[in-house]
Protein backbone atom coordinates (compact mmCIF):
# COMPACT_ATOMS: atom_id res chain seq x y z
CA UNK A 1 0.00 0.00 0.00
CA UNK A 2 1.12 3.53 -0.74
CA UNK A 3 0.54 6.66 1.44
CA UNK A 4 0.63 10.05 0.14
CA UNK A 5 2.69 12.34 2.24
CA UNK A 6 1.72 15.08 3.86
CA UNK A 7 3.23 18.14 3.16
CA UNK A 8 4.47 20.41 6.22
CA UNK A 9 2.79 24.00 6.10
CA UNK A 10 5.27 26.94 5.59
CA UNK A 11 6.90 28.10 9.14
CA UNK A 12 5.16 31.51 10.21
CA UNK A 13 6.88 34.65 8.50
CA UNK A 14 8.01 37.30 11.14
CA UNK A 15 7.18 40.39 10.76
CA UNK A 16 9.09 42.87 8.10
CA UNK A 17 11.60 45.14 10.10
CA UNK A 18 12.32 47.61 7.90
CA UNK A 19 16.68 47.70 6.91
CA UNK A 20 17.31 44.05 8.51
CA UNK A 21 16.39 42.03 5.52
CA UNK A 22 19.34 42.69 3.27
CA UNK A 23 23.06 43.20 3.98
CA UNK A 24 24.45 46.09 1.46
CA UNK A 25 27.85 46.32 3.48
CA UNK A 26 29.49 45.20 -0.33
CA UNK A 27 31.01 48.04 -2.21
CA UNK A 28 28.98 47.22 -4.85
CA UNK A 29 26.02 48.06 -3.96
CA UNK A 30 27.03 51.39 -4.52
CA UNK A 31 27.31 53.53 -7.97
CA UNK A 32 29.99 56.01 -8.06
CA UNK A 33 29.03 57.56 -11.07
CA UNK A 34 26.29 59.14 -9.70
CA UNK A 35 22.76 59.25 -8.76
CA UNK A 36 20.02 57.78 -10.85
CA UNK A 37 16.43 57.40 -10.40
CA UNK A 38 15.11 53.99 -8.16
CA UNK A 39 13.45 51.42 -9.64
CA UNK A 40 10.66 51.33 -7.35
CA UNK A 41 10.05 54.52 -6.38
CA UNK A 42 12.06 57.02 -9.24
CA UNK A 43 13.68 59.24 -6.22
CA UNK A 44 17.53 59.24 -6.84
CA UNK A 45 19.98 56.75 -5.13
CA UNK A 46 23.38 55.68 -5.59
CA UNK A 47 22.62 52.40 -4.30
CA UNK A 48 22.64 49.20 -7.02
CA UNK A 49 20.68 46.09 -5.91
CA UNK A 50 21.80 42.31 -6.45
CA UNK A 51 20.77 42.85 -10.61
CA UNK A 52 22.64 46.42 -11.13
CA UNK A 53 19.79 48.04 -10.96
CA UNK A 54 19.22 51.37 -9.16
CA UNK A 55 17.53 50.93 -5.83
CA UNK A 56 17.03 52.47 -2.50
CA UNK A 57 17.58 49.60 0.35
CA UNK A 58 14.35 50.10 2.13
CA UNK A 59 12.52 50.08 -1.65
CA UNK A 60 14.44 46.96 -2.13
CA UNK A 61 13.33 44.71 0.76
CA UNK A 62 9.38 46.33 1.09
CA UNK A 63 8.74 44.88 -2.84
CA UNK A 64 10.62 41.22 -1.46
CA UNK A 65 8.22 41.52 1.54
CA UNK A 66 5.52 41.95 -1.12
CA UNK A 67 6.69 39.43 -3.20
CA UNK A 68 6.77 36.56 0.11
CA UNK A 69 3.66 37.73 0.75
CA UNK A 70 1.96 37.70 -2.39
CA UNK A 71 3.34 34.11 -2.70
CA UNK A 72 2.47 33.17 0.12
CA UNK A 73 -1.09 34.31 -0.24
CA UNK A 74 -1.25 32.16 -3.67
CA UNK A 75 0.10 28.84 -2.23
CA UNK A 76 -3.03 29.41 0.72
CA UNK A 77 -5.30 30.42 -2.35
CA UNK A 78 -4.11 27.42 -4.00
CA UNK A 79 -5.39 24.86 -0.84
CA UNK A 80 -1.80 23.76 -0.72
CA UNK A 81 -2.12 23.91 2.83
CA UNK A 82 -3.19 20.89 3.45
Amino acid sequence: MTGRKRRRAPPAEPDYVPGTLLNWNDSRHWDYTGPQPCRYCTVPTQLRDSHGSHAHKVCAEQALAEQVADAAAAYHQNGQTT
